[in-house]
């Protein structure tokens, strides 16, 4: 997960291997004890090291929070830190933690023709999308043709997710964590197929990710917790700025093709961490240009960007298996009920 978000590549200029998507990301591993799915304290230590994005690529397996893991979520909250978490790949409709909670942005995983991943948690909660399918990343485990690990699962769409706002939290520095939640939402886009669904969509949420879009187009910042709940309790004081509309997104210009910027993020793989349980990001402090990061998506203008919690191997929102034939591409299909 770490380098789908901060890869570098390696060998002259970095042309070979894989790269991130904000590869200027600092990124901060926080491990937890062995075979605890407890994460208050590392989400605690992680917000007083400074981190701004926190990428949860992992699920408890418990139907509710822990007291404590609330309360850690709040204090994430009250330090402005954006926490980003996979919905789970089961295919069900049942919300988990820490995906479910108020004030953590839920995200799902699409294919590469723009349709949700068929094992996709869903439900009221996921309020984005992002490439999890067919994903290439170097990792320890290699596949059986020698080649960077391909594997599907929303812990990938998470970590692309949070690189989007690592980015974010680089060009806008003085944008709270809803506010760039919020743009992320007000840029994301839909099947051209499916113009009257209504947002949020219990499998779409407002939408696959558009980084360049959520980089460069003028969206107003809206209410402070932008889609999430007031941490005083009840929905955000200016509702109409944090994306529930109800309204069609941009939509993509065929249902069999992608648009530029999506195929370039489609094309961006990273370095699997799987002995790390937790990697938060660290964005710093320093002048950002007002243009896009050098480089494209893939620099911030200054250090800084995205971390993530990434699962134990062994934990129920892990990647699936990723040998090349374990998920044949089928023809795009819409999911299950629509």
């Amino acid at each position: 997960m770490a380098s789908l978000i901060a890869g570098h590549g390696h060998g002259p200029g970095g042309a070979d291997g894989v790269k991130g998507l904000a590869p200027d990301a600092k990124i901060l591993p926080v491990g937890t004890d062995t075979g605890s799915s407890d994460f208050a304290g590392p989400l605690r230590y992680a917000v007083d090291q400074g981190a701004k994005v926190v990428n949860m690529s992992f699920g408890t397996g418990s139907s509710e929070l822990s007291p404590e893991e609330q309360q850690a979520i709040d204090y994430a909250r009250k330090h402005d830190v954006l926490l980003i978490a996979a919905t789970g790949n089961d295919g069900v409709g049942t919300p988990k933690f820490p995906a479910a909670a108020p004030g953590v942005l839920a995200v799902g995983a699409v294919d590469d023709h723009g349709y949700v991943w068929e094992k996709s948690n869903y439900g009221p909660h996921v309020k984005l999308i992002a490439p999890g399918v067919h994903i290439r990343s170097a990792s320890p485990v290699e596949d059986v043709n020698g080649k960077y690990r391909l594997a599907n699962g929303t812990s990938d769409a998470t970590a692309y997710v949070s690189a989007t706002a690592a980015l974010l939290r680089s060009k806008f520095p003085n944008l709270t964590a809803g506010q760039v939640a919020n743009r992320m939402i007000k840029t994301a886009a839909i099947p051209v197929d499916m113009p009257n669904m209504k947002l949020p969509d219990p499998h779409y949420g407002y939408g696959f990710i558009k980084p360049f879009s959520a980089l460069t187009k003028d969206v107003p910042a809206g209410s402070k917790d932008g889609p999430f709940p007031a941490l005083t309790g009840g929905a955000s004081s200016d509702p109409s700025s944090a994306a529930g509309n109800n309204e069609a997104g941009p939509k993509i210009t065929s249902h069999k093709g992608l648009s530029v910027p999506f195929l370039i993020l489609v094309g961006v793989v990273g370095l699997v961490l799987v002995v790390i349980i937790v990697v938060v990001v660290l964005v710093a402090k320093k002048n950002r240009r007002n243009g896009p990061p050098p480089g494209g998506f893939g620099g911030p203008g200054g250090p800084g960007g995205p971390g993530g919690f990434v699962p134990n191997p062994q934990g129920p929102y892990q990647q699936q298996p990723g040998a090349p034939g374990s998920y044949p591409q089928a023809p795009p299909t819409q999911p299950p009920g629509r």
